[in-house]
C-alpha cells in the first residue's frame, strides 16, 4: 500500500512545472543592474584616473615652482648683498639694484600666490577622491541591504513564497 502511495502521482501535480527561482522579468532587471553595477564602477574608475592625472601635474608644478622659488632667493640674496654694500655691484647703480629688488620682490609674491592656488586645486582632489570613496561605500551597503530585502523566492504574481 505504501509503494502505491508513492508511486501514484494525482493529475494535478503532474500539471505543474518546476518553475525557476528567478521569473524572467526578475533575471532581466537582475542583469540591467549588474550592468548599470559595471558602467558605475568603470566611471569611478575614469574619473579616479582624471584625478590622479591631474594631482600629478599639480605635483609637477609645484616642485617647478619650489625650483624657481630656490632660485630668485639666491638672486635675492645676491642683490641684497650688492645693495648693503658687502658685494661687488659692478656697474650697477642703486635706483637700478632697487628697481631689481621691487620685480624680485613682485615675482616672489607671484609665485607664493600661485602656489597657494595649486595646494587649493590638490586639497580639492583629495576631498573629490575622499567622496568618491565614501560614495562608493554608501554605495555597497545599500547593495547590500537591498540584497536583503528582496524575497528568496516568489510566484509569478509577485507574491513571497518563503
Amino acid at each position: 500500500r505504501r509503494q502505491a502511495a508513492e508511486y501514484s502521482t494525482s493529475s494535478s501535480e503532474e500539471e505543474f512545472e518546476p518553475k525557476p527561482s528567478l521569473t524572467h522579468k526578475a533575471k532581466r532587471t537582475l542583469r540591467k543592474r549588474r550592468k548599470l553595477e559595471k558602467e558605475t564602477k568603470q566611471l569611478i574608475k575614469q574619473e579616479e584616473l582624471k584625478r590622479l592625472h591631474k594631482a600629478q601635474a599639480v605635483q609637477r608644478q609645484l616642485e617647478e615652482l619650489e625650483e624657481r622659488q630656490r632660485a630668485l632667493e639666491i638672486f635675492g640674496v645676491e642683490l641684497e648683498r650688492e645693495l648693503r654694500g658687502e658685494a661687488d655691484s659692478g656697474m650697477k647703480d642703486e635706483n637700478q639694484m632697487l628697481h631689481e629688488w621691487f620685480e624680485l620682490v613682485m615675482e616672489k609674491n607671484k609665485l607664493t600666490r600661485y602656489e597657494s592656488e595649486l595646494l587649493i586645486i590638490a586639497q580639492e582632489l583629495e576631498l573629490e577622491d575622499h567622496q568618491s570613496r565614501l560614495e562608493q561605500k554608501l554605495r555597497e551597503k545599500m547593495a547590500i541591504d537591498g540584497k536583503s530585502k528582496q524575497p528568496v523566492c516568489s510566484s509569478p504574481q509577485g507574491q513571497t513564497l518563503f
